[in-house]
């Protein structure tokens, strides 16, 4: 009889041990009392650009806003090079600004009067031939020697070949640039422009932000050390959303649906409740989660629940574990 009434309260301690240590979900009228876990997603910050760190603001623990800065780089060489950048996109666009403006009215002009000289050129040095053939006939060939009237042919057909290149160039100069020229050199400076663009967002990587609002969970680099995309400089806890997950039993899957409305409470808070609603429900599956001694409970199968929760005190702590009341009576 005394071994009977020692043995029944232990087994029922043991009961909620392993109730507790499952997971696994208590009836209390129409709620549904779950235990588990708050979850809070976690982001390991890094700077994209490779350099060393000169400053960071951020402390462990520290509540950071979206856009805060946290940390920043040594950014002068990429500084210089956007400088040199700038001064090349300048005068690239004072060289298309150059080409789409075409021919000057004073290079037109210059262009017009050496045509003319170039003409009055030509046309003396065919009045010299027209001379010299005249003489050279009415001497039979004696005042004028062969080779000063070819050398005065010679004279004339450059002359006039002179005048052909002037007048097109005058042609040219009224036509302005061709436009494959203006287009390669819009193509340059637009180049020019998006390699400046590409330097000035290298400079703007080197400080380093929050993403969202969060709070700094470590502090992994110093300044002067060289961080890169592969050495994170902070881990963050992002404040939203926080869920905590616990797991339901096949019998009361029935009983949980999304939206459905749920109170959450821990240890250290008893009495102060927080509200919550039920945000996901898993489709499959799976077995119990944490290690217990007995093959039965080794075997259960449960079905992972989130309960998103509403904590803008921030009252509820990573991995922290909880209590969650589930209200499942039926909707009238």
């Amino acid at each position: 009889m005394t071994r009977s009434a020692l043995t029944m309260p232990a087994l029922t301690m043991l009961g909620f041990v392993a109730l507790a240590l499952t997971g696994c979900s208590a009836r209390d009228g129409d709620a549904l009392v779950l235990h588990g876990n708050v979850d809070i997603r976690q982001i390991s910050l890094a700077f994209e650009e490779p350099g060393r760190i000169t400053t960071l603001w951020a402390e462990e623990g520290d509540r950071v806003k979206a856009g805060a800065m946290l940390a920043r780089l040594d950014t002068t060489t990429f500084q210089l090079q956007a400088d040199q950048a700038e001064a090349q996109l300048a005068a690239q666009s004072q060289t298309l600004l150059k080409l789409r403006n075409g021919s000057r009215p004073e290079d037109i002009t210059q262009a017009a009067a050496r045509l003319d000289q170039a003409k009055a050129d030509a046309a003396r040095a065919a009045d010299d031939v027209t001379r010299l053939k005249d003489i050279a006939a009415h001497t039979a060939g004696q005042a004028i020697s062969a080779e000063d009237l070819d050398h005065a042919t010679r004279l004339a057909a450059t002359a006039a070949a002179k005048v052909r290149e002037l007048d097109a160039a005058l042609r040219l100069a009224r036509i302005g640039p061709r436009a494959e020229d203006i287009a390669n050199a819009d193509a340059q400076m637009r180049a020019a422009k998006a390699q400046l663009a590409q330097l000035r967002h290298a400079v703007d990587l080197g400080t380093l932000r929050a993403p969202a609002d969060a709070v700094v969970r470590s502090r992994l680099l110093e300044p002067g050390d060289m961080a890169s995309a592969q050495r994170p400089v902070f881990a963050l806890a992002l404040v939203h959303p926080k869920w905590v997950r616990v797991y339901v039993g096949e019998p009361d899957l029935g009983r949980v649906r999304m939206g459905l409305g749920a109170r959450v409470s821990s240890d250290s808070r008893p009495g102060q409740a927080i509200a919550g609603h039920v945000g996901y429900i898993s489709s499959v599956a799976e077995f119990t989660p944490k290690s217990v001694e007995t093959e039965e409970l080794r075997t259960n199968l449960v079905y992972e629940v989130r309960v998103l929760v509403d904590d803008p005190a921030d009252r509820l702590r990573l991995g922290q574990p909880v209590t969650v009341r589930l209200d499942t009576a039926p909707q009238k």
